[in-house]
């Protein structure tokens, strides 16, 4: 019986045990552009943010000052349009920063030369105690958080499912 509950103990803590986001970021992720961190980008200015998430996503909350572009509906063409200077300083962001990276690197193969991943995505953004904004500008504590899995990294703000 002991030996079970030992064996119990060590497998419910394995899958319990929290990943860190640059753990679960190493995983996903190739790191072929640059992250930057919540804080950092906080203080910059001159800066083009893009919002690599679904409509959905984007309507529950985002980054003030950000763009949506999407991800499975990422149109390079319609983005090029918008920002026709290559040497823009641009900063791509989605839930964690996984999805952020493919479009960042797209955005990099179509010659955009300053392309930075935000690290922890939206989720670190709240986390660190910064303001997401609804559909209408307002400010607001939801996050959409696509399922139970990835809404583990989110510790601040109220998770929407939907």
């Amino acid at each position: 019986m002991r030996t079970f509950l030992f064996i119990l103990f060590l497998t419910s803590t394995s899958v319990f045990s929290q990943e860190k986001i640059s753990d679960v970021l190493k995983k996903y992720n190739s790191e072929t552009i640059p992250y930057i961190q919540v804080d950092s980008l906080q203080k910059l200015s001159n800066v083009i943010i893009l919002d690599a998430r679904e409509k959905r996503e984007f309507s529950v909350s985002h980054l003030p000052n950000s763009v949506y572009v999407g991800y499975q509906y990422f149109d390079l063409k319609k983005v090029k349009k918008m920002l026709p200077d290559k040497n823009a300083r641009i900063v791509v962001y989605c839930t964690l920063g996984v999805r952020s990276e493919d479009i960042a690197e797209k955005l990099k193969k179509a010659g955009y030369t300053k392309v930075l991943n935000l690290f922890g995505g939206i989720f670190e953004w709240k986390n660190k105690g910064y303001r997401v904004l609804d559909v209408k500008n307002n400010e607001t504590e939801n996050v959409h958080v696509c399922n139970t899995y990835w809404s583990q990294w989110l510790k601040k703000g109220k998770k929407i499912y939907e």
